[in-house]
């Protein structure tokens, strides 16, 4: 053998292989943690649900502390282009309502032709304050709004999807045609809204994420562990606002 090419050359190669080795290694650990921290640009959309004044202190189905989300969401609201809000708009009378079934109480469940209904006290309807979104809410760049339930006999939780499971709102063509291929979903209420919401985002193909810390729950005999555990069943990343980069 070449002395010039015997056992100290190996050893130059093999520290040359081991230091590329260790390079990649980081490199991929580096791109499998930014999977999980969302990167706000063009192909990544904000969807703010909900934060409507019944859903907040003093409204008809307030979620506990659901006000506080509110400068959380300005502030994460700032960094996104796109920015769709949702918007629960209930005909007076809608199915979904305790008032709406003699007998029956708000949290009663009773079977729909659709499946199983939570009924909610009177809540968001048409054209009243309580439909509103929050006063303190400040997002003059969203582009647009996705009013759901507004057909009285179904309900609508998702964004995506009525509770029927066939009805679409339209909102994941509206992303399509914007080429979002990435959801950041915050709002009003963590177990219910936003759980479905982002549950159907993740089944529209986007990668979706939950900001925990710009969300509030009503947890309803355990739907909230039982939301966070079907979102990441899904796929969906929880997150806190000071990990989007």
């Amino acid at each position: 053998m070449d002395k010039r090419f015997g056992t100290r050359h190996f050893e130059i190669d093999r520290r040359v292989l081991i230091a590329g080795a260790t390079v990649l290694t980081a490199a991929g650990a580096t791109s499998a943690g930014s999977q999980e921290r969302p990167m706000i640009d063009n192909a990544t959309a904000l969807i703010v649900v909900d934060v409507q004044n019944d859903f907040c202190p003093g409204g008809r189905l307030a979620v506990p502390k659901g006000d506080e989300i509110v400068p959380v969401v300005n502030g994460i609201a700032r960094r996104f282009q796109n920015v769709v809000f949702t918007q629960d708009w209930h005909p007076e009378g809608h199915s979904s309502f305790a008032s709406s079934h003699a007998g029956r109480k708000p949290f009663d469940m009773v079977q729909m032709p659709y499946g199983p209904q939570v009924l909610w006290p009177d809540h968001c309807t048409w054209d009243s304050a309580g439909a509103e979104f929050h006063e303190g809410l400040d997002v003059p760049h969203a582009q647009t709004i996705v009013r759901k339930g507004y057909r009285k006999e179904v309900d609508s939780y998702s964004g995506f999807m009525e509770a029927d499971r066939r009805t679409p709102t339209g909102l994941s063509g509206y992303l399509k045609e914007r080429g979002v291929t990435r959801a950041v979903v915050v709002g009003l209420a963590t177990d219910f809204c936003v759980n479905w919401t982002a549950q159907d985002a993740a089944k529209n193909g986007l990668q979706t994420f939950v900001v925990e810390d710009a969300c509030r729950a009503i947890d309803l005999n355990g739907s909230l562990g039982k939301a966070w555990s079907d979102m990441a069943a899904l796929g969906v990343k929880r997150i806190k606002a000071s990990e989007l980069i």
